[in-house]
């Protein structure tokens, strides 16, 4: 499919295979483990064999995802599973990673736990800096906009500073979606995302993705994922590849949802911060501006205590406690409650597709429940 088309065609119509008469837009799902093979020549190339390798509605999905990331695409079953081959299967023993100090916590978590026994070291650096040294860095995992903390890095400053000193750049894009940035096209070697999360966007689905341009790099990505297991469902690769087709316009009504919250934020006395990129004060909007091209529906702020969240999300009506984000419905979580090193009442709110007048009238009245005695 063309570039030339928008971002709304491009979803609508990714991996979708030609048109034929009598047949769905999106064919079903191939629930299947094992498939006939040819009782004599055996195995065939091209054909497929058996449902760990060989899945057509997998493929399906990660034509899709490539052609809206701008490489090619392995699926893996989750988010982190998706992050955990990066690390494992790019990083060579006696050289380091280097993975976000402020990003998702369990990145940091795995890469700290198990590289060093694999003799990687494992150097750690706020998004926005200040960056160490990178003469030992065999792979850089960065993630921009981070989670929760919603800080932005330069990803084509970084990146030609990488590849200076030999590493390979992954980015992770699960905040931002393709359609927010394509790192692929900023110098990234490779993408990695959880697309349970805006991509799929429906609550409903755990998937992860990795992309690239390397021939070679996906390849070592497929055989990891082969030998280690890691595939997603044929059903949730239908479900996802079916919720792509809305994301242009969920991701439009999250976006203008988070931009009015985020002035309602600004404006109320009892918070300690707010962050979304896309305010003219934020300290990440002039990177953020020039690099992406679209802002997400994520805004973080912090209240002063614990109890102070437990009240606003006791009084919001539109607003449900849950983790993850960027699905239909606007959630908020507290982050210190999964063990994250961050302040008790950092809350990481996911604006879901609501009526934005409704949304703010609710977040204004949970505030103004948060703020009394």
């Amino acid at each position: 499919m063309t570039s030339a088309y928008g971002d709304g065609t491009r979803c609508v119509r990714a991996g979708l295979p030609p048109v034929r008469p009598g047949q769905p837009f999106l064919p079903g799902p191939v629930l299947a483990s094992t498939y006939h093979l040819d009782p004599v020549a055996g195995p065939t190339d091209g054909v497929d064999g058996y449902g760990r390798p060989d899945n057509a509605t997998r493929r399906a999905l990660e034509a899709a995802i490539g052609e809206l990331e701008g490489g090619e695409c392995v699926a893996f079953g989750s988010g982190m599973a998706a992050v955990s081959a990066v690390l494992l299967a790019l990083a060579p023993a006696g050289r380091a990673v280097l993975v976000p100090a402020d990003g998702y916590y369990q990145t940091r978590a795995f890469a700290t736990e198990n590289l060093p026994p694999r003799g990687v070291a494992v150097r750690t650096a706020p998004t926005a800096g200040p960056y160490p040294c990178f003469a030992d860095i065999a792979v850089a995992l960065l993630e921009t906009p981070s989670n929760p903390g919603l800080d932005v890095c330069d990803i084509a400053e970084l990146a030609g500073r990488l590849h200076e000193v030999g590493a390979l750049v992954a980015v992770d894009n699960t905040t931002a979606t393709p359609l927010g940035q394509r790192p692929l096209d900023l110098g990234a070697d490779v993408v990695v995302a959880s697309g349970t999360k805006a991509l799929a966007g429906h609550s409903d689905l755990l998937v992860g993705y990795v992309c690239t341009r390397s021939a070679e790099i996906a390849a070592r990505f497929r055989a990891w994922r082969d030998l280690t297991g890691g595939i997603p469902g044929a059903f949730d690769c239908w479900l996802a590849h079916r919720s792509l087709a809305t994301l242009d316009i969920r991701l439009a009504r999250q976006s203008a949802n988070a931009a009015a919250v985020a002035e309602v934020l600004t404006k109320h006395p009892g918070l300690v911060s707010v962050r979304w990129p896309g305010l003219p004060t934020d300290p990440g909007y002039a990177v953020a501006t020039a690099q992406m091209r679209r802002i997400p529906g994520v805004v973080t702020f912090e209240l002063p205590s614990r109890g102070h969240v437990a009240r606003f999300l006791g009084a919001a009506q539109l607003v449900e406690a849950a983790t993850s984000f960027g699905g239909l419905h606007t959630t908020a979580d507290r982050r210190a409650q999964w063990g994250d090193d961050t302040p008790e009442g950092l809350v990481r709110l996911s604006c879901g597709i609501e009526d934005t007048a409704d949304l703010v009238a609710d977040v204004n009245a949970a505030l103004a429940a948060a703020a009394a005695d």
